[in-house]
């Protein structure tokens, strides 16, 4: 798998992936796994790293944006997932895009660095667990009052969402970039 991105992606200037956990799985296991190959595997993973942003990371820091012209006229909570956080280290590249929204008043997610319980196979061996914490997510999206939960991770937003959405609760969820997407008058719609 890792071979076959590495020819896919051979000649991109810049390699843009919507999603941290999926860049911080490239960016750590990639060049443990091109450890055991010969010098041109190790080589072709070191130059792709150079060339691949989670999506907040290109529109901030490589291209210098943080207006894209957005419009979304509601109250957004934004739930920082645990790869942009701890491996990405994101910090506040996502909150900066939001708050150029027009329209947008971006709330205080309480409790917002704790995980949301999904974790990729860990929702699955530790169902309960998992389902404990994501109980104390979808309370404090709750109780931050959004009409919106956002993110950069579509699993974190999937496993929020499935919550809210049993509930009942009104609250959608929404990428990041579908946000960015709107505009006035082409709003959205999830």
């Amino acid at each position: 798998m890792m071979e076959h991105f590495l020819e896919v992606f051979r000649g991109a200037e810049a390699i843009c992936i919507p999603s941290s956990s999926c860049v911080a799985m490239i960016r750590d296991h990639y060049p443990k796994m091109a450890a055991n190959g010969d010098a041109s595997l190790k080589r072709a993973v070191k130059n792709m790293l150079t060339r691949v942003y989670e999506f907040t990371e290109l529109l901030v820091d490589k291209l210098n944006v943080t207006d894209v012209g957005a419009f979304f006229p509601h109250l957004v909570a934004l739930h920082p997932s645990c790869h942009s956080l701890r491996s990405l280290n994101l910090g506040d590249r996502p909150a900066k895009l939001l708050e150029n929204v027009r329209g947008l008043t971006l709330v205080d997610l309480p409790e917002a660095q704790e995980c949301c319980g999904f974790g990729g196979t860990f929702a699955v061996k530790n169902a309960d667990v998992s389902a404990a914490m994501l109980s104390d997510k979808v309370r404090c999206v709750l109780n931050s009052g959004a009409e919106v939960c956002a993110a950069v991770d579509n699993s974190c937003l999937m496993h929020i969402g499935g919550a809210l959405s049993r509930q009942r609760a009104g609250v959608r969820v929404l990428h990041l970039a579908e946000i960015l997407a709107s505009r006035e008058g082409k709003e959205f719609a999830s």
